[in-house]
């Protein structure tokens, strides 16, 4: 199948979610539908054990849900940098490291281009986050290569990366008539990501932007942050976190925050993880906490209980109103829920600490907040009313625009190639 030589593709690859956007020549950026009409899918494949087939996105979340016999992944993208990457995991009777299957995912994606183009673009422009890894930039270059590894793998030629936040500043200066130094905040599933950048209709048809960009920082806080502090918070105390035991000693916390880490959960079912699990009896003054925690890991329901809190986090902040988390699967009458007040009072910290870093980028800027003329939200995080609370009162005089949230990135992707 021939390459497309006018053709750019962009892909988002996110921790949470996924998009792809193509733009042929100099026309306007399309997004590609990726499962049934939908233009995201979350980032996950789930192998079936019963039939031995794989399945990705909202279908993955599906069958593991549905209680199908198999294996989960999420969060994959947090691998990158890290030493788990190339460790290898039972996928199908086979043995593949974790950085194949991003390849696979990345496989799946280029099957959904060559579907709806008829072939493969001949530019690939992936979004990459500022800080893959903070504060070590050997760790951050190598989970780069990695991932440009796992796109070669699954077929794509010519990748080049462009960090995600200038991506959806690229996005939004489509839709913008005068020119405008902006704060773009992509707030991902891993990351948060921030730049200050200068747009405007005159400055689309230069070739070099570089000049544009004022500052760029990131830190590795998003989403899935979010959801192991509420999980801590909230559904964690139920199976035993901080739960003081007959010696007076709290029980190990380890097993609660791998129970809270999307891409830890998986480890939590192997053997030796059960066993050191239930060795923790002894820990336990109350027996039905220790219960709970062993039918959640034997019965492998932790990517559930990650789901749940997740729900719940984003219905909470979207009504600003209680959420009912039921929790009758793991015991009847169990549940917990999450407060309006609650979520922010349990983000507090997180969100301190994206804030602040949102504060270093405009003053690397060189700038005290003033001259800016809006900040740009895109990221499916960024629609939390805690974190929007937070920026207003760091930034009250500028005005706050939603862009496209899951779909902006890989848009700007797709027009900066």
């Amino acid at each position: 199948m021939p390459l497309l030589h006018d053709t750019t593709l962009g892909i988002d690859f996110g921790t949470s979610n996924s998009a792809m956007a193509v733009r042929q020549g100099a026309g306007p950026a399309r997004m590609i539908a990726l499962e049934g009409a939908a233009h995201t899918l979350p980032t996950a494949l789930f192998f079936n054990g019963e039939d031995h087939s794989t399945h990705f996105g909202r279908d993955a979340v599906g069958q593991y849900l549905a209680g199908t016999e198999g294996r989960l992944m999420r969060s994959l993208k947090s691998l990158l940098g890290s030493a788990l990457l190339q460790d290898k995991t039972a996928v199908h009777n086979k043995m593949v490291s974790y950085q194949d299957i991003i390849s696979l995912f990345l496989r799946m994606l280029a099957q959904k281009a060559r579907e709806e183009l008829g072939g493969l673009p001949a530019r690939v422009v992936m979004g990459r986050p500022v800080h893959f890894v903070d504060g070590d930039a050997e760790r951050d270059q190598q989970a780069e290569d990695a991932l440009r590894q796992a796109a070669l793998g699954a077929g794509f030629e010519n990748v080049s990366f462009q960090f995600e936040p200038i991506a959806a500043a690229l996005d939004y200066e489509q839709r913008i008539a005068h020119e405008s130094l902006v704060l773009v905040v992509d707030i991902g599933g891993g990351t948060s990501d921030f730049t200050v950048v200068r747009l405007g209709p005159e400055r689309m048809a230069r070739a070099d932007r570089s000049a544009d960009v004022l500052a760029t920082t990131g830190v590795h806080i998003g989403g899935t942050d979010f959801d192991r502090r509420l999980s801590l918070d909230l559904l964690m105390p139920l199976l035993g976190f901080r739960h003081t035991g007959p010696t007076g000693r709290e029980v190990p916390s380890r097993v609660f925050f791998d129970l809270s880490t999307w891409h830890l959960i998986q480890w939590l079912y192997a053997p030796r993880a059960l066993r050191d699990a239930q060795n923790l009896r002894t820990d336990y003054a109350d027996a039905r906490l220790h219960g709970r925690l062993m039918w959640v890991l034997n019965e492998r329901l932790g990517h559930r209980l990650a789901n749940t809190v997740e729900q719940a986090k984003i219905a909470a902040s979207l009504s600003d109103a209680d959420a009912l988390m039921p929790l009758d699967w793991i015991e009847p009458d169990l549940a917990a829920a999450v407060t309006s007040q609650g979520l922010a009072q349990f983000l507090e910290q997180p969100l301190a600490q994206v804030v602040a870093c949102a504060q270093d980028c405009v003053r690397s800027a060189g700038l005290a907040g003033q001259g800016l003329q809006a900040i740009y939200l895109t990221g499916g995080s960024s629609a939390l009313r805690p974190l929007r609370q937070a920026l207003k009162a760091a930034f009250p005089s500028t005005p706050q625009v939603e862009g496209d949230l899951f779909g902006g990135v890989a848009a700007g992707l797709a027009v900066s190639g």
